[in-house]
């Protein structure tokens, strides 16, 4: 079954087209990543999926609701972590988690037992009752992503989760994330323009200037790109070919002597 069904989807702005007739399925329990420079429209069609955008054309499912007519089924169905930051550093880590309880109509007993598991799998306990302007920015990353599953969405998205951090906290952070879908196999589609990161998706489509140009496991992907190529400018073209000539030319008579 798919989390995730995407057929078409369209996003305009005037007449600039950000998001261009893109389609692909996310299967439930996958991670699934989309890839793309900055401008590419990754934000764009999770601000669509999200019903934070209205699509121009196209269609999209997110859990069986489509994200046009049934919008409020899909806002409870799916938790959503920002690109930017969007805590209140004014309150505590906690208060910050009960005023997301009150929003999703979590009762007083679930919200204890929910934020104390919560809290304690992103390794917040200890700083749960300090004001989030204390909190360092891995921090305060981990505490959104807690606050994000309190009302236990089936689908997770995630805008650049790691952007900004530093490469430790990067990996402390997916190692949140890997446990989180092995214990509560909630689905992950996540945007990103790290390379490394994406290797811990399931699938990765890739988005360019709008379209999607390759959706595949990360392994087949990398198998499609051919090595490294380098490009050498001199101030003389022409010298510098003969010499390389000449450099083939006398590596194949050594050999040729080594026999």
């Amino acid at each position: 079954m798919n989390a995730i069904e995407v057929d078409g989807l369209v996003r305009r702005f005037g007449d600039f087209v950000a998001v261009d007739a893109v389609s692909f399925q996310v299967h439930d329990d996958e991670i699934f990543g989309f890839l793309g420079p900055n401008g590419a429209g990754k934000t764009t069609t999770i601000n669509m999926l999200c019903t934070l955008l209205r699509p121009s054309g196209g269609t999209a499912r997110v859990n069986g609701f489509e994200v046009i007519s049934q919008q409020d089924q899909v806002r409870q169905s799916i938790g959503l972590i920002f690109q930017d930051p969007s805590l209140d550093e004014q309150l505590t880590g906690r208060e910050n988690m009960r005023f997301h309880a009150m929003l999703y109509d979590v009762s007083r007993e679930e919200f204890k037992r929910r934020s104390d598991q919560l809290l304690a799998m992103v390794d917040l306990t200890e700083k749960a009752d300090e004001l989030v302007r204390t909190y360092s920015g891995g921090m305060k990353r981990r505490l959104e992503i807690a606050r994000g599953l309190l009302h236990q969405p089936r689908v997770l998205f995630l805008d650049e989760p790691t952007l900004g951090l530093d490469p430790q906290t990067r990996r402390r952070i997916w190692d949140y994330l890997r446990r989180l879908r092995a214990e509560r196999g909630v689905t992950m589609f996540m945007t990103t323009h790290y390379m490394d990161e994406a290797e811990n998706c399931d699938r990765i489509a890739i988005i360019d200037h709008g379209k999607i140009v390759a959706v595949d496991t990360p392994e087949h992907l990398k198998a499609l790109v051919g090595g490294d190529v380098i490009t050498l400018w001199t101030s003389d073209a022409a010298a510098a070919a003969r010499c390389s000539a000449s450099s083939m030319a006398w590596n194949r008579a050594r050999g040729r002597k080594a026999s």
